[in-house]
């Protein structure tokens, strides 16, 4: 693909993305409305200084954007008929399905990513694709470099449910585990020694994988933010809805996560919602 790729947003996911796609020899525009720098950049990767410089010359553009509102913000009045707009966020499979209808001339693709920024930065992010067929053709060939599994789900919006689904899991994973620590604790175990039986059994799993050091260090630097983790599970509860399906545990765990963010713990890492089990045990801040 000889056009130049527009990336939009380059926090702690679209950077490492964008500079996985340009090492695979794609030239890429790269924006961010806080510029950012970036000294290794490889050949073929250039910060922009606006939406219109990184639009320019664009056939497809990639949004890493935190939520819908903000791709709508950026992106409106400025596409033209012929592009293709990857939305690689998280963002609600309804409302994207409504903006895509208001389009003229102008692809959708939504390709929601899960691997965290491990798998940013490795290039090794499992994607989740909903598009029409001539659409994702296009653009499969820019998801690649960033990933280690793309895998096309359906119409536009699939990606995005599947997303949602993968939210579930993640969220509720992390708030057993939360749970597992603090009972383990208190009990006077190793936390350590209680995360490697767990990780050799039927309880091992990815997310303890990546975060075990975190959960037994109690260090939440943010991979994951805990606000980002509440937002997906409203899009997950909002889906639920919509298909008519019971989700009692994801209700319950979106409250913990609401409670990070209440109680001033929206950008720590997800898995510090053991935090907020530590508060319900009666343990201090």
């Amino acid at each position: 693909m000889s056009a130049p790729v527009a990336v939009l947003g380059l926090g702690r996911m679209g950077l490492p993305m964008s500079l996985n796609l340009a090492r695979s020899g794609v030239a890429v525009q790269a924006w961010n409305r806080s510029p950012r720098e970036v000294p290794d950049a490889p050949a073929g990767w250039r910060a922009c200084g606006s939406v219109a410089e990184a639009l320019d010359g664009a056939e497809v553009v990639v949004t890493v954007l935190p939520d819908l509102a903000q791709v709508c913000e950026v992106l409106d009045g400025r596409l033209r008929r012929g592009q293709v707009v990857v939305v690689m966020g998280t963002v609600s499979p309804v409302g994207l399905r409504e903006w895509a209808s208001g389009l003229d001339g102008v692809g959708v693709v939504d390709a929601p990513v899960s691997g965290g920024t491990v798998g940013a930065v490795d290039g090794t992010l499992s994607v989740m694709v909903g598009g029409a067929d001539a659409d994702v053709v296009r653009v499969l060939p820019l998801l690649e470099p960033m990933a280690s599994r793309v895998v096309r789900l359906g119409p536009l919006g699939s990606g995005q449910l599947a997303k949602a689904c993968n939210q579930i899991v993640v969220a509720t994973t992390l708030s057993a585990l939360a749970e597992a620590v603090a009972l383990g604790r208190r009990g006077g175990l190793d936390v350590s020694a209680l995360l490697d039986v767990l990780a050799a059994g039927l309880a091992g799993s990815r997310a303890l994988e990546v975060k075990r050091d975190l959960l037994t260090r109690h260090d939440f630097t943010p991979q994951g933010s805990a606000a980002f983790q509440h937002k997906d599970l409203g899009f997950a509860l909002e889906a639920a809805r919509s298909e008519g399906v019971a989700v009692p545990v994801t209700a319950l765990v979106d409250q913990l996560f609401g409670a990070m963010r209440w109680t001033g713990h929206g950008e720590d890492d997800h898995s510090g919602v053991l935090q907020m089990i530590e508060l319900l045990s009666g343990e201090p801040g």
